[in-house]
C-alpha cells in the first residue's frame, strides 16, 4: 500500500492499456464475487478484449462500443471503470471499482464517475445507468448522492439471495422549469371549485371510468368532512396548485385505515406543476399518515419525476379502472430514513452558485413550508436532475425586499445582478407584491 500526503497526490484517468489486464481482472474478481455469480475473470477478459480491439463489441446485441479507463494515483493504478455505449443512446457503467487501499481517499470514485458523465455527454447519450447489489450499501448511497435515481429492484437477480437495484442519471437536461411562481394552497370551494372541476374532468375521465360531475360533487362534499379526521367518514384533503392566481393543479388525498393515504386524483397542467405537487406531497400530508400511494396512468416524464422524488412503483392494475387501461400504483414511505430532510427547489444558476460557495443567501417568501424551516436543519436543494445538501445557518425575516436589501448583501442573494437596484427588480419579477406581503425570509446556508 502506498501512503501519500493529500497535498502531494495526483489522480489521473487514462484509457486502459494491454498491461492493465491483470489489475482489472483482479479488481473485478475481488469486488464482484460477493454480489455476483459467474466467472469474473472471463468477464474481464471479454470486455478488455473489446476495449483493446478498437472498442468494438463483436458479440453484444445492443452494445456499440466498450471502453475501460484506469484511475492512477501518482502513477499507481487505483481504480477502474468500464463504459458501454449502447445503440439506443445510453451509456452503461459496468462496473466502477476503486481499489480497496484507496477507497474513501482522494475522491477516486467521484473522479471516475465525473469522467463517465463527460464521456457519455461526448457520445450524446441522454442517460447514464448501472445496477448495484442491494447489499452493496456504500456504492448505492454514493450513486444516490451523485444524482442517480432508483428505477427498481430485481430479486435474486445475479446471485441467489442478492437483490439488484437499477439506477440511472439523466444527462444534458440543464433546462429547469421555473417553479418559483407556483403555490400550493388549501382548497377553497368558492374560489377554486369551478376551475378544479374542469381540470379533473379533462385530465382523469379517459383513464378512470365513472369520473363525472357527480363524482366531483362527492369529492367536494367529502372535503367538508375533513375536520372529523374519521377514516370511516371517507373525508378528503384537497390542495390546489396556483400560478398567476389560476388553478393549474389539483391533488385529493384520502386517509385510510392503518394510516396509508391514497392520492387520487393528482392532476397538473404542466410538468412544472406536477413536479411541485410531487415534491411537496410528503410535507403537506406527513401529519395525516405513514405512507402515500397514488393511482395514475403516467407519461414517461411523470415516471421520471416520481423516481426523482423517491417514489417507487408498487403494483399494476390492468383494466382495474377502465377497459384497455393499466393503472399503476406508486408509493412513498413517510417513515423511511432521510425523509425528514427538507427539500427546496431552486433554479440552476442559483443552485450552482450555492454549491460552489459563491452564494450563501437564499430568499423565499413566507409560505407555511418556509416558516417551518429551522436553523441547523439540513436542506436538500434540488434542480431538475441535480441535488445537493446544505445546512441552514440562520434565518432572518423582513417585511419587504427593500428592507432586506438594506441589511443583507445583495451579491450573495442575486450574484448575477450588477447593482442593488437590479437585484430588487429581479426579486420583484419573481415575487409580485401580493407574495411579498407574506414576508421575506432570508435563509443563510453553508455546505
Amino acid at each position: 500500500m502506498h501512503r501519500y500526503k493529500k497535498s502531494s497526490v495526483t489522480v489521473a484517468i487514462r484509457k486502459a492499456k494491454t498491461g492493465d489486464f491483470d489489475f482489472v481482472s483482479r479488481l473485478m474478481t475481488e469486488a464482484l464475487k460477493s454480489f455476483y455469480d459467474g466467472d469474473h475473470r472471463a468477464h474481464a477478459r471479454r470486455i478488455f478484449t473489446a476495449h483493446i480491439n478498437g472498442n468494438v463489441d463483436s458479440v453484444g446485441q445492443f452494445s456499440l462500443l466498450q471502453y475501460i479507463f484506469i484511475a492512477e494515483v501518482n502513477h499507481h493504478p487505483g481504480g477502474m471503470i468500464h463504459l458501454v455505449v449502447k445503440k439506443q443512446g445510453t451509456v452503461k457503467i459496468s462496473p466502477l471499482i476503486v481499489a480497496p487501499e484507496y477507497r474513501g481517499q482522494f475522491g477516486i470514485g467521484s473522479k471516475l464517475l465525473r469522467h463517465a458523465e463527460d464521456f457519455a455527454c461526448k457520445h450524446h447519450a441522454r442517460q447514464l445507468y448501472c445496477t448495484v447489489a442491494a447489499q452493496n450499501q456504500a456504492t448505492l448511497k454514493f450513486l444516490l448522492r451523485k444524482g442517480f435515481h432508483l428505477a427498481g429492484k430485481a430479486q435474486d437477480h445475479y446471485k441467489p439471495g442478492i437483490d439488484e437495484h437499477m439506477l440511472y442519471k439523466p444527462l444534458g437536461q440543464d433546462l429547469t422549469p421555473d417553479l418559483s411562481d407556483i403555490s400550493i394552497v388549501p382548497f377553497d370551494e368558492k374560489k377554486h371549485a369551478a376551475a378544479a372541476r374542469q381540470l379533473i374532468l379533462s385530465r382523469v375521465g379517459s383513464d378512470f371510468n365513472s369520473v363525472d360531475d357527480a363524482w366531483v360533487d362527492a369529492l367536494f362534499a367529502s372535503y367538508q368532512r375533513r375536520e372529523s379526521r374519521d377514516v370511516n367518514a371517507k373525508h378528503k384533503l384537497i390542495f390546489i396548485a396556483e400560478q398567476d392566481r389560476k388553478v393549474v393543479g389539483v391533488v385529493v388525498a384520502t386517509p385510510k385505515k392503518g394510516r396509508p393515504i391514497k392520492i387520487m386524483p393528482l392532476v397538473a397542467k404542466s410538468e412544472a406543476v406536477f413536479e411541485v405537487l410531487v415534491a411537496n406531497l410528503p410535507r403537506l400530508l406527513a401529519s395525516y399518515g405513514r405512507k402515500l400511494y397514488v393511482h395514475i396512468v403516467p407519461e414517461p416524464w411523470q415516471v421520471a419525476c416520481l423516481q426523482r422524488h423517491s417514489w417507487t412503483i408498487e403494483g399494476l392494475f390492468p383494466e382495474g379502472y377502465a377497459p384497455d387501461v393499466t393503472v399503476q400504483q406508486w408509493g412513498f414511505s413517510l417513515n423511511k430514513e432521510g425523509v425528514s430532510m427538507r427539500k427546496m427547489r431552486i433554479k440552476r444558476p442559483y443552485y450552482d452558485a450555492i454549491m460552489s460557495g459563491r452564494k450563501t443567501l437564499e430568499v423565499r417568501i413566507g409560505y407555511n413550508s418556509i416558516k417551518r424551516l429551522k436553523e441547523g436543519q439540513p436542506l436538500q436543494l434540488e434542480n431538475g436532475h441535480a441535488s445537493g445538501v446544505v445546512r441552514i445557518k440562520s434565518i432572518r425575516i423582513y417585511s419587504k425586499f427593500a428592507d432586506m436589501l438594506a441589511a443583507e448583501s445583495w451579491q450573495q442573494i442575486v450574484p448575477q445582478a450588477k447593482s442593488k437596484e437590479e437585484a430588487l427588480r429581479l426579486l420583484h419579477k419573481i415575487y409580485p407584491p401580493h407574495k411579498e406581503r407574506l414576508g421575506v425570509h432570508v435563509i443563510e446556508v453553508q455546505k
